[in-house]
């Protein structure tokens, strides 16, 4: 799989994830045993896609903040 499908599907991952943590972080408010376990391991899935949203966006990351800290352009990111 290539980085552009890997980041794609890490990225809907993280999207549903969120979706059910949110939801279930509400109507946990009304019934909390009910919904601790599906929202606690979504809260973890989350976790795992975001750690992985955050390394492969690494070089990224690194390159903003060179760019952003000299205040002008210090390095391109490369595919």
């Amino acid at each position: 799989m290539d980085k552009t499908k890997l980041i794609y599907w890490t990225d809907v991952g993280m999207g549903i994830s969120f979706l059910v943590v949110a939801i279930t972080g509400f109507l946990k408010l009304d019934e909390p045993r009910n919904f601790m376990f599906v929202h606690d391991w979504s809260g973890i899935l989350m976790s795992v896609f975001v750690l992985i949203h955050l390394i492969l966006h690494w070089n990224w990351i690194v390159c903003m903040t060179k760019n952003i800290l000299k205040e002008k352009e210090s390095c391109v990111v490369k595919k």
